[in-house]
């Protein structure tokens, strides 16, 4: 019988590198000189997955945003998982922006995922939906690395990262 290899897709954020990043957008935006003097706060929630903008004005918000996505790519956090949600109004005259940080594989794209690799029409290639990941297992390395190769020409609209490469 056939050795199988298999090997998991999964995605996520490091939550570290952003609290990292938030800290450093943070400090940025307090030495700035056109934010002197305003309320302004970026608020990690780290057990809700989500980052919170809060300015006096639309375009403070975006330029926070823009500070911040320069930290999150020098920390390599992957944009792709991060989900802005529309700038609302907030009380006192401020408004906010909310930012989810997609961890693990969204379903719909798990099964966009599976669909795609049974497309291939790889024969011995099999792949399944395990809570938040897509396990891919087959008794050929190549057959594993094309399916990775291929994957990664695709846009499933999060990072994919591979790993947890195993025989069976």
């Amino acid at each position: 019988m056939a050795v199988m290899q298999s090997f998991d897709i999964t995605s996520g954020c490091d939550l570290q590198e952003v609290d990292n990043a938030v800290n450093q957008a943070l400090k940025e935006i307090h030495q700035r000189y056109d934010f002197k003097g305003l309320k302004v706060s970026i608020d990690y929630r780290r057990e809700e997955a989500k980052i919170v903008l809060r300015a006096p004005d639309d375009f403070k918000i975006k330029s926070m945003w823009e500070i911040l996505q320069q930290k999150m790519i020098r920390r390599q956090v992957p944009l792709r998982n991060l989900k802005l949600e529309p700038i609302a109004h907030a009380g006192g005259g401020t408004v906010l922006q909310e930012i989810s940080l997609q961890q693990g594989i969204p379903s719909e794209t798990a099964r966009a995922i599976v669909k795609f690799i049974k497309g291939l029409r790889l024969k011995r290639v099999q792949s399944e939906i395990q809570a938040d990941q897509v396990r891919v297992s087959s008794p050929s390395r190549d057959e594993l690395q094309n399916v990775i190769r291929l994957l990664r020409e695709q846009d499933f609209g999060v990072e994919l990262k591979f790993g947890n490469y195993r025989s069976l």
